[in-house]
């Protein structure tokens, strides 16, 4: 028979309570002996619904058959790492019970024993502390109450091959950022680059900014940004830009992936629905189809869905479409101007003192007519890591000047640019070195030949030129 809770015990009884049947009839009914229902009767007049609950034997949880001490070391047998079976740990106990001369348990007492500790406790002596946390810690989720109020940025390598620059196959990076209330996405940007400082600020310039796309109406400069420890997320370059742009920037907790699901569940919902469908769609790790794509093409694509089809579609956890609720009387904070977003996100603070020849700074020279008054000042400048051909000046925190690499005038350079030229070179150089290493490798083969010979003594280098071509050669 189940269990009847005392509100259907009221239920069965109210009939007999209000004179509407006797006890007999109802018994007839329901199957419950009249006894019992005179008894229900008894304890409701007394103690009204409470009197009708079902009393706890107050020698619950206690084992007769085996004494305290016993039921402790089975708790503490079956909480070993790794864990025992049951039958290892009932004759374990029943060995230990022998030797003080206790009563054996029976399997079943041991089996009920065990399956009656908390799984929490199970979980953090076996698993360990990082499931425990998983598992059964409380979350701190920031749950927000307006659009822009929070924004989650976070990087993903995407699972699929693409065509770079140079016709080779690449995973490429992902940056996104997502307004928490909404669930919409406000930016992206994609490059081969591992994540960066600067891809982060390419992709908060396009969220913060008007986009191109009418449908993508999402703007704006939030409150709050939520990202996790990356090591570009929390580079100065970040830092400046949220100080500048008045944004509080929240960390999520170490080894916590929980305070980040809303945005790690869209890219999934990025390879459920777009990426599996598209040519070198990536399976552990190698592409499933013959690559085709290029950057832009899958640019193109993924803004398509985002706009299309992502923000038009019911959202499972807030029930409304991500563009809708995310317009809600809603007037986003805008920064001036574009201009002075790119200022804020596409620059970064250097500080550097002007010499006679104007500004030293990645190797060029900048030069302008203004920093012939500030010679030994120390200034900050602003530069555009994808444009090095002219960096702002800063005296005293404001605008001095833009100073000119005269080099660069005419180009505009990226500093990826600038690194793969620098490398050419490196690379150049030590093509020459080998190249020399090679000939005087080949001059103190020959030498020692001639002085295994014995043909001449004298043509033996001395002990310093030894040491100078010993050097030349472990280049």
């Amino acid at each position: 028979m189940k269990k009847i809770s005392s509100l259907e015990r009221y239920e069965i009884i109210q009939p007999i309570l209000e004179n509407d049947a006797s006890s007999n009839e109802i018994s007839k009914l329901t199957g419950i002996p009249p006894r019992t229902l005179r008894d229900w009767v008894t304890k409701f007049q007394n103690g009204g619904l409470p009197g009708l609950e079902r009393k706890t034997r107050s020698d619950k949880g206690i084992y007769k058959s085996i004494s305290p001490e016993m039921v402790d070391l089975v708790i503490g047998l079956a909480l070993q790492k790794p864990p025992l079976l049951i039958t290892a740990i009932c004759r374990r106990v029943s060995i230990i019970a022998k030797r003080k001369s206790l009563s054996l348990p029976s399997y079943d007492t041991v089996y009920r024993i065990v399956k009656k500790i908390n799984p929490t406790l199970i979980t953090l002596a076996i698993e360990g502390s990082k499931a425990y946390q998983q598992k059964y810690e409380l979350l701190y989720r920031m749950e927000c109450k307006t659009s822009n109020e929070i924004w989650q940025a976070d990087h993903t390598e995407l699972d699929i091959f693409i065509i770079d620059e140079n016709g080779n196959e690449k995973r490429p990076w992902l940056t996104t950022i997502m307004d928490d209330y909404s669930r919409a996405i406000a930016g992206m940007f994609l490059s081969f680059n591992s994540p960066s400082s600067i891809n982060t600020a390419l992709a908060l310039r396009q969220a913060i900014w008007r986009k191109q796309n009418n449908m993508w109406k999402i703007c704006g400069i939030p409150n709050i940004l939520y990202t996790d420890h990356g090591t570009d997320f929390m580079s100065l370059h970040i830092k400046q830009v949220c100080v500048d742009l008045k944004i509080r920037h929240i960390n999520s907790i170490v080894g916590r992936p929980q305070g980040r699901g809303k945005i790690e569940r869209f890219f999934q919902t990025l390879n459920e629905n777009v990426l599996i469908d598209l040519p070198g769609f990536s399976v552990s790790g190698k592409p499933s189809s013959k690559t085709s794509l290029k950057i832009e093409k899958l640019n193109e694509i993924l803004e398509k869905f985002i706009v299309e089809t992502y923000h038009q579609s019911i959202h499972s956890c807030t029930g409304e479409a991500p563009l809708k609720r995310w317009s809600h009387a809603f007037l986003p904070r805008m920064p001036e101007s574009i201009e002075t977003l790119d200022n804020l996100l596409l620059s970064i603070k250097k500080l550097r003192k002007i010499q006679r020849d104007g500004i030293r700074f990645m190797g060029f020279r900048y030069i302008s007519t203004t920093l012939a008054g500030f010679v030994g000042e120390l200034v900050d400048i602003r530069y555009d890591p994808l444009d090095l051909a002219e960096i702002k000046v800063y005296y005293k925190n404001e605008f001095l000047c833009k100073a000119i690499c005269q080099d660069l005038s005419s180009l505009t350079i990226s500093l990826k640019e600038i690194k793969k030229a620098r490398k050419e070179i490196k690379r150049g150089l030590y093509k020459q070195i080998k190249a020399f290493n090679r000939v005087v490798s080949v001059n103190l083969n020959e030498n020692r030949e001639i002085n295994s010979k014995g043909t001449s003594v004298n043509n033996t280098p001395s002990n310093g030129s030894k040491k100078h071509l010993k050097l030349y050669k472990n280049e």
